[in-house]
C-alpha cells in the first residue's frame, strides 16, 4: 500500500509539474516570442525563412540591429526576455526529468519519446494523464477515453459520423493533438529524433519509424481528399493515439523483460 501511495504521488507531481511546465515556462516563452516578432513588423522588419525560431531564424535575429539607439535598446530587451524564458523552460524540463528517473512507467516515456512530435515533456504529460496503459485493453479504448473517436449516428442501414466526443482527459487530448500537426510534413529522422533514439531497443525505433510512416502518408492522403487541415489532424491524432498505446506498452514490456534478465 505504501509502495502504492508513493507512485500515486510521484504521477501527481509529474502531472501537476508537466501543467505548470505549460503554464509558466512555454506559454510565458511564446508571448516573449510574439512580443518580438510584433516589435520587428511594426517597424517593417520581416522574416522570409521558413520556419520561424528555428537555427536560421535564431541567428538572423542574432545579427540583426537597428540605427536607432531607443529601437536597439527595446530590441534588446525583447531578446533578453526570450532568453530568460528559454532558460526557465530548461529549468523546469530538468527538473520534470529528474522527478520521473525512478518512476515506474519511465520506460515508457523514454518509449514515447522515439516518435515524431513528442519530446521529453510532452511523453512525460501524456503518461502522467493516461497511467498504465495496460489498463486499457485494445487503442480503441485509449481513443474512446480520450475524446478524439467521432460522434456516431446510425438509423437503419444508414451509419453517420460526426465530429469527436471530446470525452475524458482534456489536457491529455490536447497535447495528443499537438504532437499530429508535426505528421503534416514528410516522414524524415531529425537530429533531434535521432539523439532520442540513442539507447531505445531497435523494436521501439521501428515501430516509431512505422507511424511516422503511416501517419505523413495518411494526412497527405486526407488533405489531398478535400479535407481542412484541422479536420485531418484529428484523425492523425486518433491514430497516433493507437500507436502510442501500442509503442508505450511494448517499451514497458521490454523494460520488464530485461529487469527480469538482469536480476
Amino acid at each position: 500500500m505504501a509502495e502504492k501511495n508513493s507512485e500515486l504521488r510521484v504521477v501527481r507531481q509529474s502531472r501537476d509539474g508537466r501543467r505548470r511546465y505549460d503554464e509558466t515556462g512555454k506559454r510565458a516563452l511564446i508571448e516573449a516570442r510574439c512580443r518580438l516578432k510584433s516589435f520587428l513588423l511594426a517597424h517593417g522588419i520581416h522574416y522570409f525563412g521558413r520556419h520561424n525560431w528555428g537555427p536560421t531564424h535564431r541567428r538572423w535575429i542574432s545579427t540583426f540591429s537597428f540605427d536607432s539607439a531607443w529601437q536597439q535598446l527595446a530590441f534588446n530587451e525583447h531578446r533578453r526576455t526570450i532568453e530568460d524564458r528559454l532558460a526557465q523552460c530548461e529549468r523546469l524540463e530538468q527538473a520534470l526529468r529528474e522527478s520521473v528517473i525512478s518512476w515506474r512507467f519511465y520506460p515508457v516515456v523514454l518509449s514515447l519519446q522515439a516518435m515524431r512530435g513528442i519530446n521529453l515533456t510532452s511523453a512525460i504529460g501524456l503518461v502522467s494523464e493516461l497511467g498504465d496503459l495496460s489498463r486499457f485493453e485494445h487503442p480503441r479504448q485509449l481513443m474512446a477515453w480520450l475524446g478524439v473517436t467521432p460522434f456516431e449516428h446510425s438509423s437503419g442501414g444508414k451509419r453517420r459520423q460526426g465530429s469527436i466526443t471530446k470525452t475524458g482527459n482534456s489536457y491529455a487530448r490536447k497535447l495528443l493533438v499537438e504532437s499530429a500537426w508535426s505528421y503534416r510534413h514528410p516522414a524524415s529522422v531529425s537530429i533531434d529524433i535521432q539523439r532520442r533514439h540513442e539507447g531505445l531497443p531497435k523494436p521501439i525505433v521501428d515501430r516509431a519509424w512505422d507511424a511516422q510512416l503511416r501517419l505523413c502518408r495518411r494526412y497527405r492522403k486526407l488533405v489531398a481528399r478535400g479535407k481542412t487541415a484541422h479536420v485531418a489532424i484529428i484523425a492523425i491524432a486518433r491514430e497516433l493515439a493507437g500507436f502510442i498505446w501500442d509503442v508505450g506498452r511494448l517499451g514497458m514490456t521490454l523494460a520488464l523483460l530485461s529487469s527480469a534478465q538482469s536480476a
